[in-house]
């Protein structure tokens, strides 16, 4: 029973420290899987704070998975499956009234392909490690005629993974 309680002790003081956004200098690392139609990929975040609610990053994709995708006997090259974006996000989860561990986002992209949104929800565990989900849909798009390969950057995502306070 004595290590029980004390298991349960720890893991309230873990979960008690952990604080999913800061405000100003606060930075996040984030790493997971990047899911969409007929392609799979990986993916990784940076986010710095500016303010006591907005953060400014990069956002970066590479998708690993195309063969579902082609109709015709020729590979995707590297430029069709990477994509790299500056971000600009809105972090409003204690503007909610949300506990301090959860942080929701929604926010602007401009990327190399196109000009986005995107909402995200980080839970953190501990004060340096979290779990994370986030949707990306593109706005604008730079080409209208968006075909083949190119529409692999140019649609709705979901990606999933770890966030890490640096």
């Amino acid at each position: 029973m004595k290590k029980i309680i004390t298991l349960g002790l720890l893991l309230t003081a873990f979960l008690g420290n952990a604080q999913a956004f800061s405000g100003k200098g606060d930075d996040k690392f984030q790493v997971g899987a990047n899911f969409q139609d007929r392609a799979t990929g990986i993916m990784a975040t940076y986010d710095h704070g500016i303010g006591e609610n907005m953060s400014i990053g990069l956002y970066t994709t590479y998708l690993l998975d195309t063969s579902n995708y082609s109709n015709t006997t020729f590979d995707s090259k590297f430029e069709d499956r990477f994509d790299v974006k500056a971000r600009f996000s809105a972090n409003i989860g204690n503007v909610m009234g949300l506990p301090e561990q959860v942080d929701i986002y929604p926010g602007l992209n401009l990327g190399l392909r196109n000009f986005g949104g995107h909402l995200g929800a980080r839970y953190f565990f501990t004060n340096g490690f979290g779990v994370f989900t986030e949707l990306n849909v593109p706005i604008a798009k730079y080409d209208n005629d968006v075909i083949g390969y190119e529409h692999l950057n140019n649609q709705f995502t979901v990606s999933l993974g770890a966030s890490f306070n640096l």
